[in-house]
């Protein structure tokens, strides 16, 4: 149909989960190798928990699981959850393709002790083997309490050493809410590993529309770079919901005789694709009227307040020296010490800031104003907060963080919810945390199990320095990146030469150096980097 139209072979965004279109964002590589880390630890661990919202790729995952598992790996894969312990037990028993129906009468069958025997006595030969025997659960969110318990009971089956059985639960978000019920902490104390799937951020939806385009035979994408931000904005980044608007879109586009498919079409698709707005009712009049006066009685209140409180400064002006250090007058505060990563894991839990909270800690630093409505519009962390402030959300790993040697805020999984943490300071050994109100020092190797690798940051640069600088135009902006490569000792000509080749040969070796991209575009991360020696706050280098 559209196929012919766009120069493609086969449809690049059908929603069945064919290998060959798999794209892997940094948080899908990450919870592979959980995975196939919890199957090689072999008896060594019991559950391995895997989550994430509808269409993030679980299904995915597992069919590459499947694909990467070690010769000497049995699998059991149930598929259907919602079945009683005795169903859910035959089911195992027939994925390891043990004989049920021998002996009398109905053989093992209508029998859960007859059916565990039989389990044990298998995975007592294929442990004499070398083999490993693993059981994956998919939609286990859907699973009963009762055959949860049952599941957990077959990791009692062990030797002296190890545990005959590996279980993998794949699931909803609603699955760590399950397990964290108390009559279930027993299999909750039992989890080896968690990972929970994030949807695809704005730069991970673009490269995963290029390369299903491309897997499909496609040359050049048909979606402008608006197209592709409205796709995103309507998908929230979920890949499943990116396949059906960005098939809609085609249509549309083929339908209408359009080459380039632009924000008009990705709306059209998304009116068609995606449930509409639940529409008002009624009833909910009622309360709409009373948060309507509730909202206007505290308008007023607000105003009266205003009218007998001083002006408020200027969003992000830079707050008078004196009182930037009356405001930030030391107090000296206790560091706790995380040992390891379940203790961090620990202090996550009980001290994680919300959003606000974060931001008004990081803001505080850069001296710039804390109030509630300033820090909701740092949060937005737009490109350009005010003229010489800037806002990068982006992911990095943490050399790349530390060289650069900015506080930044950390985005930290937490078991109910994520959190922000402050880095405040980074050596070889351990990195200093601001967790809510507490400063806290926890090993460095520690953090990746954490961290979501997603990372937030302010800087300043004179008021005509925004990114992208235009390497091209002799203009103030261009003099500034000239000077911070010739401060980095990366340049390969003098700050004065007009030359835009040497200038951006220039700029990709010092990428190169920071671990970015090298593509020569000096955009929101390389002028973060570049800025890294101006003045500002810096992380602590040493946390003897």
């Amino acid at each position: 149909m559209y196929l012919e139209y766009y120069g493609l072979k086969e449809p690049p965004f059908s929603i069945t989960p064919d290998p060959r279109f798999v794209f892997l964002s940094e948080r899908h590589r990450d919870a592979l190798a959980h995975l196939l880390f919890g199957i090689d630890k072999g008896g060594g661990g019991g559950f391995v928990q895997l989550t994430g919202e509808v269409g993030t790729g679980k299904t995915t995952l597992c069919r590459l699981l499947l694909e990467q598992l070690p010769d000497n790996t049995r699998v059991a894969l149930v598929l259907n959850p919602r079945q009683t312990p005795l169903e859910l037990l035959e089911t195992i028993c027939e994925e390891l393709h043990l004989d049920l129906d021998s002996g009398d009468g109905r053989g093992k069958r209508g029998s859960a002790k007859a059916l565990v025997d039989a389990l044990n006595a298998y995975l007592l030969e294929a442990y004499a083997q070398g083999l490993r025997v693993v059981l994956i659960v998919d939609e286990a969110q859907d699973l009963s309490i009762e055959a949860l318990e049952q599941v957990r009971l077959l990791t009692n089956l062990e030797t002296d050493t190890q545990k005959l059985l590996q279980v993998i639960l794949l699931g909803q978000p609603e699955l760590r809410t399950l397990l964290a019920r108390g009559d279930l902490r027993q299999l909750a104390q039992r989890i080896t590993a968690r990972f929970h799937l994030t949807p695809l951020d704005a730069a991970e939806t673009e490269r995963y529309l290029r390369h299903r385009h491309a897997v499909a035979g496609g040359v050049r994408l048909p979606f402008d770079k608006a197209a592709i931000a409205r796709l995103h904005r309507h998908a929230g980044g979920v890949p499943r919901l990116l396949n059906v608007l960005a098939e809609r879109s085609l249509l549309a586009g083929y339908a209408r005789d359009e080459a380039i498919v632009g924000t008009r079409l990705v709306d059209l698709a998304a009116a068609e694709a995606l449930p509409p707005a639940r529409p008002r009712t009624g009833k909910a009049r009622p309360i709409h009227l009373a948060l309507a006066l509730l909202a206007a009685m505290l308008l007023v209140a607000a105003f009266v307040l205003l009218r007998r409180e001083p002006p408020a400064p200027a969003p992000f002006a830079k707050v008078a020296p004196a009182a930037a250090a009356a405001a930030a007058a030391p107090v000296p505060r206790p560091v706790a010490i995380a040992p390891d990563a379940d203790a961090l894991a620990q202090r996550i839990a009980t001290a994680v800031a919300t959003p606000l909270a974060a931001w008004q800690a990081l803001l505080s630093l850069w001296d710039l104003p804390t109030a509630a409505a300033d820090v909701a519009i740092a949060a937005q962390c737009a490109p350009v907060l005010a003229p010489g402030v800037h806002c990068l959300r982006a992911r990095a790993d943490l050399d790349t963080l530390a060289a650069i040697g900015r506080p930044v805020l950390l985005r930290l999984r937490g078991p109910d919810r994520d959190g922000w943490a402050l880095l405040l300071g980074a050596d070889a050994r351990r990195v200093r945390l601001r967790l809510g109100d507490a400063l806290v020092d926890a090993p460095r190797v520690a953090l990746p199990r954490a961290w979501t690798g997603e990372y937030a940051a302010l800087w300043r640069t004179p008021p005509e320095v925004a990114a992208p600088v235009p390497l091209r135009d002799a203009g103030p902006a261009t003099a500034w990146v000239r000077a911070r490569l010739a401060a980095a000792s990366v340049a390969t000509a003098a700050p004065d030469d007009s030359a835009a080749s040497d200038l951006g040969q220039a700029v990709r070796a010092f990428q190169a150096a920071q671990g970015l991209a090298s593509d020569g575009v000096v955009g929101p991360e390389t002028l973060f980097a570049l800025a890294a020696r101006d003045p500002g706050p810096h992380l602590l280098p040493a946390l003897d």
